[in-house]
């Protein structure tokens, strides 16, 4: 089938539209935790993340995501980092159902979390 000229310039104009409207969506995720996962399943996660290799000195009393001083953000920090350093799989963010995928950057202040 031959498209006519008029037709062929509509289609193209209509293309470029859609084109330019699309969302581009950021290939970019970060690993954080559930928020129902419970204290020992957190501190589970920061023991095993930290006992895989993870640096694990910025959540430590002084470190840049110390503050807040809380569970669920230093884990969090720590199943990001070790989620980053370990293929960026599903199974690298699992820690027994209690990671999940942030779209949006979860870096605070000076607590910078890898990407």
């Amino acid at each position: 089938m031959k498209m006519s000229s008029p037709l062929t310039i509509l289609f193209i104009f209509l293309s470029l539209i859609m084109i330019n409207h699309l969302y581009v969506v950021s290939s970019t995720t970060w690993c954080i935790a559930t928020l129902t996962a419970t204290n020992a399943q957190l501190q589970d996660n920061i023991n095993f993340a930290c006992s895989q290799g993870v640096d694990c000195r910025p959540i430590r009393p002084g470190g840049s995501c110390f503050v807040p001083d809380t569970l669920v953000n230093h884990a969090s920090f720590v199943m990001n980092a070790y989620y980053q350093s370990h293929g960026r799989t599903p199974e690298a963010c699992s820690f027994k159902n209690t990671g999940t995928f942030a779209a949006t950057d979860p870096s605070y202040g000076s607590c910078v979390y890898g990407s």
